[in-house]
């Protein structure tokens, strides 16, 4: 089957009454899968025939993942301090980027979600509030929330609940950049294990990216941030960077964006800072450059081709879209499919590789992954996380 590679239209002459038109009401609805056409079809599915199924659930509250919608409900929470590229805009303002999150869901792995926007930013609250709502939902997808608390937030929720639970800013961006990275390597004939990548950006997604290509056996990383490279002996490093520290930077490099990008292999942009071209133009041969910031990247890909052999954007009007909605679908699909606790880092780096399998056939430099409209990626990557959740053991399934 040949791959689906189109370049789509980057919304530039979408018109607020188009938008705003789209939107009115909402974009999400709740769809009855009972039949309710009788007399007969209410007793079954209300009283009182639901009384019998209410009974054997008190009994059995495993009975539960069957005769509910839970084990297929994913709960996408949001306290809206870090939407988009809007910042911290509160819980009401970032309500349709929650609801776009459920449509995408349900497009792309066939699974019902539902936004819960919190009016709080304090993380036991949060923690707490989850904890209570439990017993409604089966997987928890984290979104828009701002870093540093968004590390703590998932690792906390993570311990407090037994069901999967995955922050997509991190783990979304990372995965598909594992899976681009390693198909951006064979188009230019090189290992992951040779090559020293540069992560400009240690918020949520620079973290997530750093310890997903660490795991994969990336040969060497380097962090920058805004006070330059990440390094031990650094002073005024946050916890999450001084563990940053521990395992990046082999090399000892230390200064800026000029010395982490001079010779390097790969340089992988997830924040507003800038790429000059100068420095780009300093880095190795066959370079690569994923240049991640949406809708403006750190430098623009045709500036980047200049000096770079594959480039890859988050936007969706250039090759090589770096997009989220390639793992998320999959990975919670795969997940709830097996009953799994958790999403584990194995988990995480299979769905890597099965995105990346996607686009293996027809790999180029335009072509390093699949689009996101590519109808095989759900299914690969959902199969490849419930074999990764089973040989981990923790699945139910």
């Amino acid at each position: 089957m040949t791959a689906v590679n189109d370049r789509t239209d980057s919304g530039a002459d979408l018109t607020n009454e188009e938008i705003f038109a789209a939107h009115e009401g909402g974009k999400l609805g709740v769809e009855v899968s009972a039949p309710l056409a009788s007399a007969r079809d209410l007793s079954i599915a209300y009283t009182p025939g639901v009384a019998q199924v209410s009974r054997a659930i008190a009994a059995d509250p495993e009975l539960v993942d069957r005769y509910t919608w839970t084990q297929r409900l994913v709960a996408v929470v949001s306290d809206g301090t870090a939407v988009l590229g809007l910042g911290d805009i509160g819980p009401r303002a970032s309500l349709p980027v929650m609801e776009g999150k459920s449509a995408l869901f349900k497009t792309f792995a066939g699974l019902d979600s539902i936004p819960l926007v919190l009016d709080t930013t304090d993380v036991d609250e949060i923690v707490e509030t989850l904890v209570r709502l439990r017993p409604s939902f089966g997987a928890v997808n984290l979104e828009d929330i701002s870093a540093p608390r968004c590390f703590e937030l998932e690792r906390r929720v993570s311990e407090a609940l037994d069901c999967p639970v995955m922050h997509d800013d991190q783990h979304g961006t990372a995965v598909v950049a594992l899976a681009a990275l390693s198909n951006a390597a064979k188009v230019v004939g090189r290992e992951l294990g040779s090559m020293r990548v540069v992560i400009s950006g240690a918020g949520a997604a620079g973290v997530a990216c750093a310890k997903i290509l660490h795991t994969a056996g990336v040969g060497e990383i380097t962090m920058l941030d805004s006070r330059g490279v990440i390094h031990s002996g650094r002073e005024g490093l946050t916890p999450i960077k001084q563990e940053l520290a521990e395992f990046t930077n082999a090399s000892g490099i230390t200064g800026g964006p000029a010395e982490a990008l001079r010779g390097a292999d790969v340089v992988i942009g997830v924040s507003v800072g800038q790429l000059p071209e100068e420095l780009v133009a300093t880095m190795a041969d066959d370079a690569i450059v994923f240049a991640l910031s949406n809708p403006d990247p750190e430098i623009h890909p045709d500036v980047a081709r200049r000096h770079a052999a594959v480039v890859a954007t988050g936007r969706s009007d250039f090759p090589n879209q770096i997009n989220n909605v390639l793992a998320f679908p999959g990975i919670f699909k795969g997940a709830l499919d097996v009953g799994a606790r958790k999403i584990t880092d194995g988990m995480k780096v299979a769905a890597a590789e099965a995105i990346a399998a996607v686009a293996a056939d027809d790999l180029s430099a335009d072509y390093i992954v699949p689009s996101p409209l590519d109808p095989r990626v759900a299914p690969e990557v959902s199969a490849a996380v419930a074999k990764a959740a089973r040989a981990e053991g923790v699945a139910k399934a």
